[in-house]
């Protein structure tokens, strides 16, 4: 079965994100924003960057290294044609985030929103660690189960469907869990809201070499 990650189109998602009744591409973005402010990192990566939400938040001038990984070629491409060239030594890799083939050198920060639903998430905390400097931190959203309405939300860009079978709401304690057992230590946690009604749990962690309690 192929990663359906690859047969949506930028546009769709997109668009899917960015309406009011989904709302989640600008609370992504002021996520993003609000973490980049609090931790001033030298250096970040973006894990399922698609076409770049939330890059221009990001302040060359504390920032010197950027990292933005996704699995769709295609999204990769459409983010280089949008920051390559305010974004100086943007660093873009197409590839699986789980595969030892696509790897970089350490970096200070990394921002996982929304990727721990398709993945393997002991394998990919486990590659997210070892792509951190040594007292790096890590920041993860993920969606809440939610009584009203469905995990991917229905919406004229019906492409957005095809996520639905693979999709996997990871519980932000079983995530803590594993994030510990990967040599993470929880520094801080809360639940965000959408526009569309949504919510998610914002967490982070830091490489317990810098001797941070859990």
């Amino acid at each position: 079965m192929g990663n359906p990650w690859l047969d949506i189109p930028l546009a769709d998602y997109e668009g899917h994100m960015a309406l009011p009744d989904v709302g989640q591409a600008r609370m992504l973005g002021d996520i993003f924003a609000d973490l980049l402010r609090e931790y001033a990192p030298a250096s970040v990566a973006v894990l399922g960057c698609a076409g770049g939400n939330g890059l221009e938040r990001i302040s060359s001038a504390v920032t010197k290294r950027v990292v933005a990984v996704d699995v769709n070629p295609a999204y990769v491409e459409a983010t280089r044609a949008r920051f390559a060239g305010c974004i100086s030594g943007l660093e873009l890799l197409a590839g699986d985030i789980q595969s030892d083939a696509v790897t970089f050198p350490p970096v200070a920060f990394v921002f996982a929103a929304l990727l721990f639903e398709y993945v393997d998430v002991d394998v990919t905390l486990r590659r997210i660690r070892a792509l951190l400097t040594r007292d790096g931190v890590l920041a993860s959203v993920v969606q809440l189960p939610s009584a009203s309405t469905c995990a991917v939300t229905p919406s004229l860009f019906t492409s957005l469907q095809k996520l639905a079978p693979g999709m996997r709401l990871v519980p932000p304690a079983r995530l803590h869990e594993l994030a510990k057992s990967a040599g993470f230590a929880q520094t801080a946690a809360r639940v965000d809201q959408a526009d569309g009604g949504k919510q998610f749990a914002v967490q982070t962690f830091r490489c317990r070499d810098s001797q941070v309690s859990d």
